[in-house]
């Protein structure tokens, strides 16, 4: 029987519990995707210069005040700014410099024509069909940001503009939270190698390739330990291999209530291990074991692939985010869309139901489509979208209802 079961939301606030591991100094250029330990602070003005964000011409907005093409402003041009260069003019009443865009706003000048507007009389003389106000067109020196000003927050996850920003601003290395290590463990007598042939009875490694896949795209490191036979000296020497070498174990099989239970019993066995689930109230994972040893959470789950990865789509991407030091994780690991069911889906209350959909495109409008199989088929999870989950309290969904769909990261 199970103990200790927990409901989805209980789950949820357990992992968040568990802290994030340590942090590293990475250079820029590897940082790309890794989690900010430190707040980062500008240490200058971003861009540090007025510049110009068009191609045209710098004047003092004043003199092109009530131009119109049929009444242009003449202005005298008395000179140009070289790209990457500090103007050595400076403009006067009724004079433009041309500029090009990127390039530095000469003094004296306080906005920019557009080129689109002008209209060269003579090598000397500019006609400006359009009057400009004030910093029109013109990017001031902090317009960015401003120096000590707050760039990127502790434990936002760097997106290539957030590289690209610390790269505007001088920054060159970085205070990364580290990637979590998962030791990952499939047992089973029955699971052998994916190069073998498996005879009758036998099946290949499949959770070791998923899981391991899974952290990679989560943003962990995954150590894979290999395959343990139903064993319970065997298991438990993995599991402190992976307690000394991770920084959190995950277990795939050996978590269903019966005479192999192993997994429960080697947590049991771990001196300090504290049990704080033993069952989750969904379908398909219900069978899913969490302990704790000291700051590292050991997860034992399912054996069955679809049913592994459900639990890892629901609760360890919140987990490996929380240990990795993520802190504006829930929109991004969520990925919601809307859509509508395509039939009824009956629920037995009492457990949250996790739906694998397929996502059709069908006259304007996204419709989900359960797919329904065994928890021992991969095939599923191959053919589905996404998650759809149906409330404990709620014995069912109604065809043409509007859902919440968690799409499957692609990536």
């Amino acid at each position: 029987m199970f103990f200790k079961v927990k409901t989805t939301e209980e789950v949820l606030e357990l992992v968040q519990h568990f802290e994030p591991v340590g942090e590293e100094v990475l250079p820029l250029d590897r940082a790309f995707g890794r989690v900010l330990s430190r707040e980062v602070v500008s240490p200058e003005d971003l861009p540090g210069f007025p510049r110009t964000s068009v191609d045209g011409y710098a004047i003092r907005a004043k003199d092109s005040f009530g131009a119109s093409e049929s009444l242009p402003a003449l202005l005298e041009i008395v000179g140009e700014v070289g790209m990457g260069q500090i103007p050595s003019m400076t403009v006067g009443p009724g004079q433009a410099v041309k500029i090009s865009t990127g390039g530095m706003v000469p003094k004296g000048a306080d906005s920019v024509v557009m080129v689109e507007y002008c209209h060269l009389l003579d090598q000397t003389t500019l006609e400006v069909s359009r009057a400009v106000s004030p910093q029109e067109n013109v990017i001031q020196p902090d317009d960015d940001f401003r120096k000590g000003a707050p760039v990127l927050q502790k434990g936002w996850r760097l997106r290539s503009q957030d590289v690209g920003v610390l790269a505007g601003l001088g920054v060159i290395e970085v205070h990364v939270y580290k990637k979590p290590r998962v030791a990952v463990i499939s047992t089973g007598d029955e699971v052998i190698p994916v190069q073998g042939k498996p005879k009758p009875g036998q099946v290949r490694d499949i959770n070791s390739y998923t899981l391991s896949a899974f952290c990679i795209q989560q943003g962990a490191e995954p150590v894979p330990l290999g395959l343990c036979r139903d064993d319970f000296e065997e298991l438990k020497t993995m599991v402190h291999r992976g307690l000394e070498t991770a920084d959190t174990v995950w277990i795939s099989g050996g978590s269903s209530v019966g005479t192999r239970d192993l997994t429960l019993k080697v947590f049991e066995s771990i001196e300090n291990t504290d049990l704080l689930v033993h069952g989750i109230s969904i379908s398909p994972g219900k069978p899913t074991i969490i302990a704790r040893r000291g700051t590292t959470a050991i997860f034992g789950l399912p054996g069955h692939t679809a049913s592994a990865m459900v639990v890892a789509e629901v609760f360890l991407s919140p987990f490996l985010a929380r240990i990795g030091g993520e802190s504006f994780a829930s929109e991004r690991l969520q990925n919601k869309m809307s859509a509508r069911l395509s039939r009824n889906i009956e629920s037995a209350s009492g457990r949250d139901d996790f739906i694998r959909v397929r996502l059709i495109r069908k006259e304007g409008e996204w419709i989900a489509e359960p797919i329904f199989g065994k928890s021992g088929l991969i095939s599923t999870l191959v053919e589905a979208d996404g998650l759809l989950r149906i409330d404990r309290n709620t014995e069912g969904l109604y065809q043409g209802q509007q859902v919440e769909v968690m799409r499957f990261k692609t990536a």
